[in-house]
């Protein structure tokens, strides 16, 4: 299984950038948005469970928003309104609920400076 993140970049305070992340071989049903800043522990953005609408960081909410392409095996983050503390790398995942095992993607570097 591989999960390749990707979209990241510099971006303008209340820009907007869209992260990609292509699962392989297949998409899993809960799937995730997260980030890590430097000196900070990992937290969650995004997740969604197929089939329900994805929940939010109380930081993130009503700028970022999660979506997935089963088609594709593909979720994405769309991230609006970026601010300075959005700064970080962000990594996609997904669990596969029948053996418990949770995947990483390798993480894109989001960097919202002016």
């Amino acid at each position: 299984v591989q999960l390749q993140a990707s979209g990241g970049g510099l971006v303008q305070p209340g820009g907007s950038l869209r992260l990609s992340c292509i699962a392989s071989p297949t998409i899993f049903p809960v799937m995730g948005w997260f980030r890590q800043s430097p000196g900070k522990e990992r937290e969650l953005v995004a997740r969604q469970i197929y089939g329900d609408q994805p929940i939010y960081a109380d930081a993130v909410k009503g700028r970022f928003t999660m979506s997935r392409s089963n088609a594709k095996n593909a979720v994405y983050l769309q991230m609006n309104s970026l601010k300075v503390d959005d700064t970080a790398v962000y990594y996609c995942n997904g669990i596969n609920r029948n053996t418990g095992t949770t995947y990483w993607g390798q993480g894109t570097q989001v960097t919202v400076s002016s």
